[in-house]
């Protein structure tokens, strides 16, 4: 019943924030134009040695903040509106002529400032429209006991309707009920208007999409770079110190046991029992290294069995739902794979859970990874735990991760990766590792 009531008056607290959205949207238009007014003036200053070069990157910075709370706004409104600005200059202290020259080179800076007094207007009318007709409804309804409680012999409900009677008050209502539901209805579309009309102007043109995605591919390389050279390092250091060293251990008992067989073939044969045993401590080292390369069971049962095998070697209590319709490309399946396995290794390693749970979805040519646990919460990608590794190695792949964990948990990963199916074998299960 109660998911029920929800749903039945969901639209009506959607259309109550809508509204307050709407009055909080015409407050931050009139920063808008203070905004516009410092921005003028201080652009009129540029020709002052020194003072319009430093104020200019200082001002920009407050117009691209406003800007920024606009595409947070919005994408509460369902609207995306992605930063298109340019990266700042490696080297320069803020006011000097390289930040100066970053700021008034980018179309970005322009486009903010074309936005402010349009996005103003634009923002305070939707905004009023918004508010004064669920208001308008709130009058209906409270039409008739005002009238009563005024005493008046007449009153009026808008501009030509005028009330005579008791009964003809009682008219209004309805009516007040039908424009309040309106109004509520409709304040979420109206918030949708003026997220569309920022999007216009905030959002990167499709130069500026280009030059970012650009920048993108070369992050994303270097750190793919960096990623493959520091696994080569890995790889090879495993091989040096550990089967490496164990196979000349085991060359060296060889060699001994080969020199003793005859003078005490008793010592001997422990010494092949011993390089024996060696032999296959080594072969488990060797299968654990290739499993770090890319495990046989991925490449056997897929991303859903591989998963659900990982999750079976955990001491935490993991549950697996996958609902993939096939195969993925191999690549992007190893890349989920370990960004999956990095993700329960930190799980286990700092999280403190005693529960935890992954959820595969294949949807709209993306794969969806959710990973939460009960734990102590509290993860961030800056403290070194792993997170900005599995954001590194997304990348490469287009992918994204987002986080979410607040102090007491839980802690929720979401990683999405563009991906294709290879095969139309169709996975879809569910349990308890």
């Amino acid at each position: 019943m109660a998911g029920a009531g929800n749903s039945t008056y969901g639209w009506v607290w959607r259309g109550v924030r809508a509204v307050l959205a709407g009055l909080a949207a015409i407050g931050l238009a009139l920063t808008n134009i203070a905004l516009l007014g410092v921005s003028v003036v201080v652009f009129a200053l540029v020709p002052v040695p020194f003072l319009g070069m430093a104020l200019v990157p200082w001002t920009m910075t407050l117009v691209r903040k406003r800007a920024d709370l606009e595409r947070r706004r919005a994408a509460r409104a369902g609207v995306l509106v992605p930063r298109p600005y340019q990266p700042p200059p490696e080297r320069g202290i803020p006011g000097g002529w390289r930040r100066f020259r970053w700021i008034v080179t980018d179309p970005a800076t322009w486009r903010d400032l074309a936005w402010l007094l349009p996005g103003a207007i634009v923002a305070i009318t939707l905004g009023l429209i918004s508010l004064a007709v669920p208001l308008y409804g709130i009058v209906g309804l409270t039409l008739t006991p005002l009238w009563i409680w005024l005493g008046t012999d007449w009153y009026g409900y808008g501009a030509v309707w005028s009330i005579d009677t008791f009964s003809e008050g009682l008219i209004s209502l309805p009516q007040g009920a039908a424009i309040l539901a309106g109004g509520l209805w409709a304040a979420p579309w109206i918030r949708r208007v003026d997220a569309y009309f920022a999007r216009l102007l905030l959002a990167p043109t499709r130069a500026a999409e280009l030059r970012l995605r650009v920048t993108q591919l070369t992050v994303t390389r270097a750190d793919t770079v960096d990623a493959q050279a520091a696994e080569l390092r890995r790889i090879e250091r495993d091989l040096h110190d550990g089967i490496q060293a164990r196979l000349v251990s085991l060359g060296m008992m060889i060699g001994l046991a080969d020199e003793l067989i005859d003078r005490n073939p008793t010592a001997a044969h422990e010494m092949l029992a011993e390089a024996r045993e060696s032999s296959g401590t080594a072969l488990v080292e060797l299968r654990h290294l290739v499993r770090g390369i890319h495990p046989p069971v991925l490449a056997e049962r897929g991303l859903g069995g591989a998963v659900r095998a990982l999750a079976l070697s955990l001491p935490v209590p993991i549950t697996v739902d996958v609902d993939l319709p096939g195969r993925l490309d191999t690549p992007v399946e190893s890349a989920a794979y370990f960004a999956v396995a990095e993700t329960l290794t930190n799980l286990v390693r700092h999280s403190r859970a005693h529960t935890g749970s992954v959820s595969l979805r294949q949807a709209d040519s993306a794969l969806t990874m959710v990973v939460t646990d009960d734990g102590a919460g509290g993860a961030d990608p800056v403290a070194g735990t792993g997170l900005r590794g599995i954001e590194r190695r997304l990348a490469a792949f287009d992918g994204t991760m987002a986080l979410s964990s607040p102090p007491g948990g839980p802690t929720v990963i979401t990683m999405e990766l563009p991906c294709a199916l290879s095969s139309p074998r169709t996975t879809h299960s569910s349990g308890t590792g």
